[in-house]
């Protein structure tokens, strides 16, 4: 039997308007190397920044749930001018934060 990943837990923000500079940077680069460079693209990394900031300066540290909070608020962004969608923005904020903290995100070594 196959068994579960554990959750993976952040440390503990020091500064969460610093670590949302660096996820904005961070996503709006994979946005436009992802397929082309885009306006929306800076309105689509500046919301999930927004939601990321917000959930950790409430003290939020648990990846899963950041990454929850981030899909479900997004759902209210119209992607009607992008390729992307909540889901493909959720799952990069994830990449972007392993990667952050040398976890491989292919195989969660």
């Amino acid at each position: 039997m196959t068994e579960p990943i554990p959750p993976l837990t952040l440390p503990p923000a020091r500064n969460p308007q610093q670590e949302g500079e660096w996820l904005y940077e961070a996503l709006q680069q994979w946005l436009d190397q992802e397929f082309i460079p885009e306006p929306v693209n800076r309105q689509i990394a500046r919301q999930a920044t927004q939601v990321f900031v917000r959930q950790r300066m409430e003290g939020e540290n648990d990846l899963g749930s950041l990454v929850i909070a981030i899909l479900t608020e997004m759902q209210s962004f119209d992607f009607s001018k992008s390729f992307f969608s909540e889901f493909a923005v959720a799952n990069a904020v994830s990449d972007l934060l392993l990667e952050s903290l040398g976890i491989d995100r292919c195989c969660g070594q």
